[in-house]
């Protein structure tokens, strides 16, 4: 056998060996196994794990901002006029949020923290100064105390007697601060003089700013990677006590700062929100990109907030068998100490139309009032997310109030936020190294498929060059030509020798000797 016979069958063999090997470990998934294998036990919530730091203190800015509507006919609207309003914002902050008091418990299994925020004003991404900018809309205080007196004629007649001598309206107008933060309000000072346990202060964000929602506990894990920052209680409690279901009083999923690694686009994810106080679920939508980074988007489908005849599964939202408000909004008050607060999306996105028409200068768009978040399905990181909600006061006739005698049922916006993040260039890099890294084992099969293609590629011309160098040694044809002259026909074609000389390199020698003369 020569050398490069030789060659030939070590390149066919190494080619089969690759291509089956590589195949092979393609099919079983085997090097996506052990690379997902391996994100599973970097992402956990337990003290030096690559997520651990990160998950405490997250890198990328947040962002809150406020949008108010502006009553501006008031006096209209109360003698039975359809109400206008204007929006006006955004008022922005910088949201720094942060896990505090972190500490393992249930022997290492699980992680206790409280979710502590503060916010700080950025008048350049503002339109206006919160200090200064005045706003009218509804006097939520008044209404929050009607609301709880509307069941007994003589507490109601005293509170409307109060209202009164305090010159307390249906609407008030305040700062922007005020209206965020804070502010006495002389009908509050009045009920507490009999009510010591009522607030005197009343803010949207009153005492949210610097405070927390109280201990939660996540589950690292590190058990199983499915339950990575997922709730197991919120103050102290496995299940809510406002409403009437199991299912409505569920806390179920993360609190929306963490997601567990490899997301499937078929699944459901479930979020605990304290502010609108019960779980709220999405869905996916659609592939992103953000930086660079493939995301999945997921949003809250028209389900989560439907009426009880479109989901049955919402009726244990109702606060009562009558009062259950239509597709769109929720009705809040039994977590807001009794104010009719009402919780929906901007501009009553995905709500029933009667809600948009019934207040002029609303237009719900899907691109500025939706709620969404841009996941990466590899590592459950977030690399983009908007939060939108939407405060509403449910207005409507009480008996012992003669102002309210005009009203029909409305349910009145006071303001949207919008609280926002996109993942900053740092952590993307890092992300994107990670992916790359991630994608190159997964996919080193396909590597190994691709250099037996190559060698295949080689053996196939090594084979038919070899079997070409064959065929020219056998085809060797020895003919004489009829055209050729007579002086061709003095030689002839003989060998040397009786025996045919043989060359190692060369082959057979052809000698070349003059033709006998045949006379002779």
């Amino acid at each position: 056998m020569t050398r490069r016979s030789c060659t030939i069958y070590v390149v066919g063999i190494t080619c089969a060996v690759l291509l089956a090997v590589g195949i092979g470990l393609f099919a079983g998934q085997v090097f996506r196994t052990l690379m997902n294998n391996r994100l599973k036990k970097e992402i956990v919530l337990v003290e030096g794990s690559r997520v651990f730091d990160s998950w405490k203190k997250p890198p990328p800015p947040v962002y809150m901002q406020f949008y108010f509507f502006n009553m501006t006919n008031p006096k209209e609207f109360l003698a039975g006029a359809k109400p206008e309003v204007k929006q006006i914002g955004p008022y922005t902050y910088r949201e720094y949020r942060y896990k505090d008091n972190v500490s393992m418990v249930a022997n290492g299994k699980m992680v206790s923290a409280y979710n502590t925020k503060s916010f700080v004003f950025l008048r350049e991404k503002s339109v206006g100064d919160p200090a200064e900018d005045n706003i009218t809309t509804v006097n939520i205080p008044a209404w929050a105390v009607m609301n709880n007196v509307k069941d007994s004629f003589w507490k109601a007649s005293m509170v409307s007697i109060w209202m009164n001598s305090l010159k307390s309206d249906l609407f008030t107008t305040r700062t922007v601060d005020e209206l965020l933060w804070g502010y006495k309000d002389p009908l509050l000072v009045r009920v507490a003089g009999t009510k010591p346990e009522v607030e005197t202060v009343f803010g949207l964000m009153y005492k949210k700013n610097g405070s927390n929602d109280g201990e939660f506990i996540y589950h690292t894990g590190e058990q199983n990677y499915m339950d990575y920052g997922r709730i197991e209680t919120w103050k102290g409690q496995r299940e809510l006590t406002f409403w009437r279901s199991n299912y409505s009083n569920s806390i179920v999923g993360s609190d929306g700062s963490a997601f567990h690694p490899l997301l499937d686009k078929d699944e459901r994810i479930h979020i605990f929100t304290p502010d609108l106080c019960r779980t709220i679920y999405m869905e996916f939508e659609k592939d992103v990109e953000v930086k660079g980074i493939p995301a999945y988007r997921f949003t809250p489908p028209p389900s989560v907030l439907a009426s009880k005849e479109e989901n049955p599964d919402n009726e244990g939202f109702c606060v009562t068998p009558k009062e259950c408000l239509g597709t769109g909004v929720l009705k809040v008050s039994p977590c807001r100490k009794g104010a009719p607060v009402v919780a929906s999306f901007p501009h009553f996105y995905l709500a029933d139309n009667k809600y948009v028409a019934a207040i002029e200068g609303l237009s719900p768009e899907r691109t500025h009032h939706q709620t969404f978040l841009d996941l990466n399905p590899t590592t459950g990181v977030i690399v983009r997310a908007h939060k939108r909600a939407q405060v509403n006061i449910l207005m409507q006739r009480i008996p012992g109030f003669p102002t309210t005698r005009s009203l029909n049922e409305t349910v009145f916006p006071v303001m949207f936020l919008n609280e926002s993040v996109e993942i900053d260039d740092a952590s993307s890099e890092r992300l994107k190294k990670l992916l790359l890294i991630s994608n190159l084992v997964s996919n080193f099969p396909l590597v190994i498929v691709g250099l037996g293609v190559i060698l295949l590629m080689v053996f196939v011309i090594l084979l038919c060059r070899a079997r070409k160098q064959k065929n020219e040694v056998k085809r060797i044809v020895f003919t004489k030509p009829l055209y050729a002259s007579s002086a061709e026909d003095d030689t002839a074609y003989s060998p040397v020798n009786d025996k045919e000389k043989e060359d190692p390199q060369n082959g057979t020698y052809i000698g070349l000797t003059p033709k006998a003369n045949v006379e002779a």
